[in-house]
């Protein structure tokens, strides 16, 4: 007869430049690599029992989930030092009773097939997300996807979740990082960086 044994669950915290936001970083993957969720509020919660249980403290104004991490998000009256201890805990219990952060299958919305005459250089846009920016994004707790591109105005379009939300430096982020970034690397093609969810 065997008996499983379930890993403990180590959490730390990490601070990002969002103020009002917090990174609950654990050992375990919570929802696939790649794959990210985020909650503006608890009328969305219905498939995601972690962040409907962290919704229901006053104090929580948003939940995001990524990889082995959760990003809570405070309202601005409240102080992280008076809170970041319980929430800690209900991160912790939650993950110690064996459920699963998410009760469906993770779908992006966003990735659709690419149908349109942009595909190619869509597809550049993506690939530099992903290798110079992503990174960064995601080790302060956010996300960063690709939301569409104007070829008429050479205008790009991201999706900014987690700590991003709301972030003062997220302005910053997006028009020095990602803008130069992107008008550096593709010259001819991209004059502009706007983002959703900011």
């Amino acid at each position: 007869m065997s008996t499983q044994t379930q890993q403990p669950v180590t959490i730390y915290m990490e601070a990002n430049p969002n103020p009002n936001s917090l990174k609950f970083a654990t050992n375990q993957m919570l929802v696939p690599e790649g794959d990210s969720f985020d909650y503006p509020s608890i009328e969305d919660t219905a498939q995601a029992p972690l962040a409907k249980i962290l919704f229901e403290k006053e104090y929580v104004d948003r939940v995001f989930y990524m990889s082995n991490f959760v990003t809570v998000t405070k309202k601005p009256e409240y102080e992280w030092v008076e809170i970041q201890n319980e929430v800690k805990e209900v991160i912790k219990e939650f993950l110690e009773s064996g459920k699963r952060v998410i009760e469906l299958q993770p779908k992006d919305l966003f990735e659709q097939p690419n149908n349109s005459e942009n595909a190619e250089l869509e597809e550049q846009i993506k690939n530099i997300l992903e290798e110079y920016i992503k990174p960064a994004v995601e080790q302060d707790g956010g996300a960063i996807s690709f939301h569409s591109y104007d070829k008429d105005n050479q205008k790009v379009k991201v999706l900014l979740q987690g700590s991003c939300s709301g972030c003062p430096s997220s302005t910053i982020t997006l028009k020095a990082g990602i803008e130069n970034l992107l008008k550096r690397m593709l010259p001819n093609d991209v004059k502009e960086v706007e983002a959703e969810g900011v």
